[in-house]
């Protein structure tokens, strides 16, 4: 069961980190968008929120480790999206 638990964590962390990378990435090398430095952050957040919400049972039918995954990377989006906007 652990080994399960792991793939779950991996699988959040790794979709945050894509999302923050790419976020870091669209900011420094194009001109469509200006993300400050905590703004880039914000997918780590989510990634953060999920650690600490983990901590025990009972679990929703929605918190599932694909749906914080989801989250994070949504997040990302959000960041590019309002810092285009903006």
């Amino acid at each position: 069961m652990e080994i399960e638990r792991a793939r779950e964590d991996a699988l959040v962390a790794a979709s945050a980190a894509a999302a923050t990378v790419a976020v870091a990435l669209l900011s420094s090398f194009t001109d469509l968008v200006a993300v400050g430095r905590l703004p880039t952050l914000a997918p780590i957040a989510v990634y953060a929120l999920y650690l600490f919400s983990r901590k025990g049972g009972p679990y929703g039918a929605l918190d599932t480790a694909r749906n914080w995954a989801v989250a994070a990377v949504a997040t990302g989006v959000a960041v590019l999206a309002a810092s285009a906007v903006i």
